[in-house]
């Protein structure tokens, strides 16, 4: 398969990308209702799945496809529907989670994203996060790209991980997804200050932005939950690792996309872990 030569031009296509989770994010939004959202359908693996994550899916695969025709799509949806197509000889190849954080989409919260993430060689080397109800939007393309971006700024703002503190680490953690006395224990071996509750991808970005030190994820995720927020993280001079150290690696087992346990932290705080 020939490779879409947009692909070799990181900093356009992310402009194009950008572009694309704002644009998504608007339709998203005409379903969105701070009192909760009441039409939900249950997918075969019993998760929730709306309107609004079916039509943003629809609209970011028919744009990536006019983007660039000849790179593959995982996208959430289409793999929940038995439509993911084969991705094994595929060096490069799309990650899609339209909307990230269906439970707060549907439990009314704002912390609900776009994520759309470009894999090289079973790595992320393009990412956009979107927030829509925030307009706030987080982007990267290698090391030293990390932005942040806002409607009411309109300005990027460079983003970076940052060093430890010693009085006490700020901590992401789920709002929808509390891993209770396992994620106690995790803490434990920390001096934890504070935790930074948001929900979706936001809590990788909060790291990237040098809002909080790590974020231990102890529970199930897939690739596309969070390829966009590692590729923002490794720009911004982080890292998201399994428990074990490896490097997040993706297109691991292409039957579930699942993968393991991790946590996302700068290189700063990944050093001080190592040495444990």
């Amino acid at each position: 398969m020939s490779t879409d030569r947009i692909l070799l031009h990181l900093p356009a296509l992310c402009n194009q990308i950008r572009r694309i989770a704002i644009d998504v994010g608007e339709i998203i939004l005409t379903h969105f209702d701070e009192s909760g959202f009441q039409a939900t359908q249950e997918k075969k693996d019993g998760s929730s799945v709306t309107i609004a994550d079916q039509e943003a899916e629809d609209f970011i695969v028919k744009a990536l496809k006019e983007i660039a025709p000849d790179t593959p799509i995982i996208g959430e949806e289409l793999f929940s529907r038995g439509e993911a197509p084969d991705i094994s000889n595929s060096s490069y190849f799309w990650l899609v989670d339209a909307l990230d954080g269906t439970k707060e989409f549907i439990s009314g919260s704002a912390d609900f994203t776009v994520n759309i993430a470009l894999i090289k060689d079973n790595a992320p080397v393009l990412g956009v996060v979107y927030a829509p109800y925030y307009e706030e939007l987080y982007a990267g393309f290698g090391e030293g790209t990390a932005i942040r971006w806002n409607n009411e700024s309109k300005q990027d703002k460079s983003i970076r991980t940052r060093k430890m503190h010693s009085k006490g680490l700020t901590v992401s953690v789920s709002k929808s997804h509390d891993s209770g006395t396992r994620l106690e224990e995790f803490l434990s071996r920390y001096k934890v200050a504070k935790l930074l509750r948001r929900g979706s991808s936001l809590k990788i970005c909060m790291v990237a932005a040098g809002k909080s030190d790590f974020y231990p994820r102890l529970g199930p995720t897939c690739e596309w939950d969070i390829a966009a927020a590692d590729a923002v993280i490794r720009a911004a001079g982080g890292a998201i690792t399994a428990l074990d150290k490896k490097p997040m690696l993706y297109k691991k087992d292409t039957q579930t996309f699942l993968n393991p346990e991790f946590i996302a932290c700068s290189k700063d705080f990944l050093s001080g872990y190592e040495s444990e």
